[in-house]
């Protein structure tokens, strides 16, 4: 029987999680307009720490100021960033928790109304978030620019304090336009077969890798299937052989439901982590998020091959879900919740207004 509550080593750090559950970034809209965290923002990560998350993932942050995807986003961009990033990865620490900082470029999901700037793809898209309409293909400098920048946002994270980064590779965003075969038409090294749509990611992991102590844990997010910008099911288990090279620490799949088989790839009925761990082998940790809400289902994903469980939505209602890994017939109250028991949970006043744009969530 898999059991959440237990803890996990991470085999080439050492590194270990009091548990399986990992607090998957999430957005909420409470940073500073220069990237910076509040109090707040602190506050709510810190308080899923003092839960007992195995592992609390701040927001996706992005590595330079014109890739920002929506407002209130944290960055990790600029040195002047660092002190308050420390203050969070001290206070996850003192609370026996391990930290990752999600970093991410919105690519053509950065408003030009926030960044001031036209959005940027691997290929020009079309867009309803700049003034033409349009996104601007990249040329090969920017892209190494940017493969630099990722590398210098991560190394801004180990010099904070954080045991890692998760590079952000799923939900639509720039790296996962280059992995898409719609949002990327290019003819050149960064496009065509799958090597080169994941050249971008690749280069940033070994850029990463080059700046960051050995102890640092690096781990890729990704979208099994991304369907509408062209991500599919098969290329996502063929550009596992591309990153284990590398020596990721974790492969975090991002199911949306953990319980129901790819929507687009013949699984004979298995669930996609059960596809990837028969992919894997073992040979480097995922961590599966997707509609986790009980003990008994967050055991359940650990049976199908994954190694951690990441959630979302039940992080948020409950600060403290990770507590209760060791109660079999733990099952919360689900949505919708009132704003006052969010502000219990250390939500701000602007993250339950945010959290209102999810359907049912707040009463």
């Amino acid at each position: 029987m898999s059991d959440a509550a237990t803890s996990f080593i991470f085999p080439r750090t050492g590194l270990q999680t009091r548990n399986r559950a990992v607090l998957a970034a999430l957005t909420n809209k409470q940073s500073h307009d220069d990237g910076t965290l509040s109090d707040e923002e602190i506050a709510w990560l810190l308080k899923r720490a003092e839960g007992e998350f195995g592992i609390v993932t701040t927001a996706a942050s992005h590595v330079v100021a014109e890739g920002q995807g929506w407002d209130g986003e944290m960055g990790v961009w600029g040195d002047h960033q660092i002190p308050k990033l420390k203050t969070l990865a001290d206070g996850i620490r003192q609370h026996g928790g391990l930290s990752l900082v999600q970093i991410f470029h919105g690519g053509m999901r950065s408003p030009q109304r926030i960044t001031g700037v036209q959005p940027v793809s691997a290929s020009q898209n079309p867009t309803d978030d700049s003034d033409t309409g349009f996104t601007r293909e990249l040329t090969h400098e920017e892209i190494e620019g940017l493969i630099e920048s990722f590398a210098d946002a991560a190394q801004r994270c180990e010099e904070s304090g954080f045991d890692g980064i998760e590079i952000h590779g799923a939900h639509g965003y720039l790296i996962c336009q280059f992995l898409g075969t719609e949002t990327n038409r290019r003819d050149d090294q960064w496009g065509g077969d799958l090597e080169n749509r994941a050249s971008f990611l690749l280069r940033i992991i070994e850029r990463i890798k080059q700046k960051v102590s050995n102890n640092f844990l690096v781990g890729v997010r990704i979208s099994p299937e991304f369907n509408k910008i062209g991500v599919k099911m098969q290329d996502s288990l063929d550009l596992v052989e591309l990153l284990l090279p590398l020596e990721i620490d974790f492969l975090h799949i991002s199911c949306w439901d953990s319980f129901v088989p790819p929507r687009h790839f013949d699984s004979d009925g298995q669930t996609i982590t059960e596809v990837f761990a028969d992919k894997v082998k073992k040979r480097v940790p995922i961590i599966s998020t997707g509609a986790i809400w009980s003990t008994n289902q967050a055991n359940n994903v650990l049976e199908q091959g994954a190694d951690l469980v990441g959630v979302g939505r039940v992080g948020i209602g409950h600060h403290d879900w990770a507590s209760h890994l060791g109660d079999s017939e733990y099952n919360p109250q689900k949505p919708p919740f009132t704003s006052e028991w969010l502000a219990e949970q250390a939500l701000s006043q602007s993250f339950i207004e945010y959290m209102r744009s999810w359907q049912g969530f707040v009463i």
